[in-house]
């Protein structure tokens, strides 16, 4: 993991689905690119205007499972209300400072700011199917916080 400056995310390699890993200097903050690049995979989020906020309110057994459950919530709210967004904010019901800490229920409250999905001002890339576990990783180096996983096309 890593490779790239803490902020941000990019897109690697696979052969069939879209694999991705975010990063922050905070776990949120991670998190927080992790939803920009799952709706980076479907349409053109620079095309996107806040306007329109939704709240995202969930928890997981542990923090792989909450990244699953935003990820899915925020793919859910575009399939069912066809809002694409562009800007998002979540923030932990504890903090995580280290990866030991992994492995405990973490419950979130997530905003994600956008518009109703327009096809031809969004240009539509990919329909993603379904989030996955599939080579999912949240990992701390050098106080950076990456997470990855692959998003089924």
């Amino acid at each position: 993991m890593g490779g790239t400056s803490c902020g941000g995310y990019k897109f690697l390699e696979h052969t069939a689905d879209a694999y991705f890993e975010a990063s922050g200097k905070t776990l949120e903050e991670a998190f927080e690119y992790a939803g920009k690049a799952l709706f980076e995979t479907m349409l053109n989020t620079s095309k996107v205007e806040c306007r329109t906020r939704k709240l995202v309110v969930d928890s997981g057994i542990d923090a792989y499972n909450a990244l699953y459950r935003w990820l899915e919530d925020l793919l859910i709210i575009y399939n069912v209300e066809r809002l694409a967004f562009t800007q998002f904010k979540i923030v932990f019901d504890r903090k995580v400072r280290d990866p030991s800490e992994l492995s405990k229920p973490l419950r979130f409250l997530g905003e994600a700011c956008g518009e109703e999905v327009n096809p031809e001002k969004h240009e539509v890339r990919n329909e993603v199917k379904a989030v996955t576990y599939s080579l999912m990783k949240i990992v701390k180096e050098n106080d950076c916080w990456y997470v990855s996983t692959v998003l089924d096309l």
